[in-house]
């Protein structure tokens, strides 16, 4: 499976709501830096309690309207396309950087005042 298929594999299992596998691709102290740069998670532990509040910390209506992937060496850059009830279209990138099969840190980059007028 390439770190592609993985990094898809976890969007999927997003949109399920399947969060304990999704962590399962994840090494134990893994890193989540959030929007803005300035608000990290530390640890598998956290990140798994934090996706329990998921729905809370993404904008009224926020949907998913195309994924893509871009595979490099030891991470992949997710390429999201979403929308929300006041953002009609716009785009962001995660980066997440692999050991191995693993991912050890997941980057969000996103337009920070957009994403705060999404609310």
């Amino acid at each position: 499976m390439s770190l592609a298929d993985i990094v898809q594999q976890g969007w999927d299992a997003v949109g399920t709501g399947d969060f304990d596998t999704l962590v399962a691709d994840y090494v134990k102290d893994m890193t989540f830096i959030m929007p803005g740069q300035t608000d990290v998670l530390e640890g598998r532990q956290a990140f798994r309690l934090a996706l329990d509040g998921l729905g809370k910390i993404l904008p009224p209506g926020f949907e998913i309207t195309g994924l893509r992937q871009i595979e490099g060496e030891n991470e992949v850059v997710s390429i999201v396309e979403w929308k929300s009830e006041k953002v009609p279209n716009s785009q962001l990138s995660v980066l997440f950087k692999f050991n191995g099969d693993k991912i050890y840190e997941e980057r969000w980059f996103i337009d920070t005042e957009q994403w705060k007028s999404a609310f």
